[in-house]
Formats: structure tokens, sequence, C-alpha cells
């Protein structure tokens, strides 16, 4: 069996090992398209919290069944699926209150344990979703769009409010898209012209605004006085991070969705005259899984715009630091096997 190891920052290497054999309650999947995430790109440029060292990346992923035991979802061999790359404990209060996203023991493929940069890889068949009506490479966006959708779930969107997403990638574009789907006026917000020109056509979002050119004033002049509602940052800037803060309306909520290896601060006076809400949003839920699915399958979301890079498996190291370029203008790299 293939897989490709991140053995040390800015190095991957392929190497040979034998076919995983499943455990019980595990199922077996042969793996046919692997996305490449910024939690990649992170862990292959040492920036990567919670990450060691060497590790076979690779957390979005379809793939089809080819071993699974008798179990009570209905799944078979020869199934096609995606794949829910969390490995909860089962045991911790957030997972005996269904908050299995934010574990106090988490595992990640690709980051806590080995991924799925590999032509077969074993889960338990409870991480499966079934993803038939989807091509291959929409199941394998079925994990960094859940992401996304999870995030707007917890930041129950009412129709009409001013809804802000700070950082214009992958996970970003998923949250304005689901955004607009609960009826929301989605601002855009990027240091990339090109990003947010993207924004607008492919997520449908009603403003863009460049970080560079003043952006406070403008959110003003949008909404009013009255700023966003709610603001999401995608962005994994520390800096980012901080400033959302201030565009966020009184009695507004703030949900940080990218993660940075770094501490974040706020003037405590501005936090509490606003009383804001400030949220974290780890990973996603079954639940998340399934309504991405549906999406995809009313053809909701178009990922033919989405997905800008792709290459053969064989040739990925060769490929990957091109990728890494922003004159590459990446969206989202997909790998097939």
């Amino acid at each position: 069996m293939k897989s490709i190891v991140c053995e040390q920052p800015n190095q991957l290497k392929k190497v040979e090992s034998k076919r995983p054999i499943p455990k019980a309650g595990e199922a077996l999947i042969r793996i046919q398209r692997i996305g490449i995430c910024g939690t990649d790109i992170h862990a292959y440029g040492g920036n990567q919290p919670f990450f060691t060292y060497p590790r076979v990346l690779g957390h979005e992923l379809s793939g089809y069944i080819e071993f699974i035991p008798n179990n009570e979802l209905g799944l078979k061999a020869g199934d096609q699926v995606s794949i829910i790359p969390y490995m909860e404990c089962g045991e911790c209060i957030a997972c005996r209150n269904g908050k299995t996203n934010c574990c106090k023991d988490m595992k990640v493929l690709g980051v806590h344990i080995e991924g799925g940069m590999s032509e077969w890889i074993t889960v338990p068949y409870t991480h499966l979703v079934r993803a038939e009506g989807l091509t291959l490479d929409q199941a394998a966006m079925v994990e960094p769009l859940s992401i996304g959708a999870h995030a707007v779930r917890r930041a129950e969107i009412q129709q009409g409010e001013f809804v802000l997403v700070i950082g214009a990638g992958p996970i970003g574009l998923g949250v304005m898209a689901f955004a607009k789907d609960q009826g929301a006026k989605v601002i855009a917000m990027d240091v990339n012209k090109e990003r947010l020109a993207f924004a607008s056509e492919w997520a449908k979002v009603d403003y863009t605004l460049n970080v560079l050119n003043n952006p406070f004033d403008k959110l003003v002049d949008l909404t009013n006085g009255e700023m966003p509602t709610i603001v999401f940052d995608a962005t994994g800037n520390a800096k980012s991070m901080t400033e959302a803060f201030n565009y966020a309306a009184h009695g507004g909520k703030l949900i940080y969705v990218g993660l940075v290896k770094a501490d974040i601060s706020f003037n405590d006076p501005e936090f509490h005259k606003k009383e804001l809400t400030l949220m974290g949003s780890r990973n996603a839920t079954l639940e998340d899984f399934h309504y991405v699915v549906d999406t995809l399958k009313c053809k909701k979301v178009d990922l033919n715009r989405y997905i800008t890079h792709r290459t053969q498996f064989d040739q990925l190291i060769e490929q990957f630091e091109d990728w890494l370029t922003p004159e590459a203008n990446v969206i989202k790299a997909i790998v097939e096997i």
C-alpha cells in the first residue's frame, strides 16, 4: 500500500506498507479522493497546533467500502462514502452531551493519528456517511463544507440579518454559502480581490470588502451604522481575529471558525458594552455531514468551480509546493487515486 508521509516540516515522502486490517467495529475503505486543506498546508509548514511528526496527512476523504461488518446503519461493501475524520472518545462530558466535535480527547485523522493520504484506510463504520448520488469529488468535499455548515448552525442566523464572513478561503466560502442559504445578507471580507470576486460569483454574497480599504467605515455605511449582528472569522490569522471584535454589532455574535497557534486578546470594556457572544466552532457533527450531503444532492452548492486544482496521487509530492504560492490561486485542490 502506498502512503504519503509528512516526515518533518517541508518534507513529504512516499512510503510502502501493508494494507491495514480492520479491527472490531471498523471498515476498510479504498480511498479515491483526498482534498488538500489548510491543516495539511500548516502541518507541512510546521505551523499546525496539536501536531506531531511523522504523520500521514489527509482528512478530506471519499472512497468505497471494501469490507464492513454487519451494522445497524445499513452500510455494505461497495458503498461510496465520505469519512468523518474526528475520532471522539465517546465518554467525556462533550461526547455525553452530543458534542462529539469538541471531544476532550479528540483524535483527528491526519493530525493526531494517521490520515487518509493512502490507498487504504480503516475507520470505525460509525464514521462513514453514505454518499451515493454524489461524485467522488463531492463526497470528499463534504468534510470541509461541513465545518462551515456547523459554524452557521451554531450562529442561529435569522432571516435578513447582516452577516460578515472574514476570510474567503475554502472554509470561509462554505460559511458564506450556508449563511446565504439561511437567508442572511452576507458580506465577504478578504485581502485578496480575486478571492472576493470568487465569493461574489460562487457564494452569491451580497457585498464584498477588501481589508486594505478601510472596511470599518464601509461596514458602517452598509449596515446604517449598526454593524453586522454575526461575524465569522475564518482566517486563522491572529491580527484578523483580534480586529474582528470591532466589526460586531451591539448584542452580536463573533464566531471563530479558523484556528491560530497564538493568543487572542480583546478590550474588555468594549466587549461588555456590546454584550458580545464569543464562540468557537470546531469541526462538525454527523448532523452537519448529512445536511451537506443533502445540500449537494439538491445542487445548491456548485463544486465544479470550488475545486480549482487536481493531481494524481503519484504526482502529489512534486505538485504540492506549487500549490502553496499565491500565484497558484488555489481555492481547493484534490488528489485522485
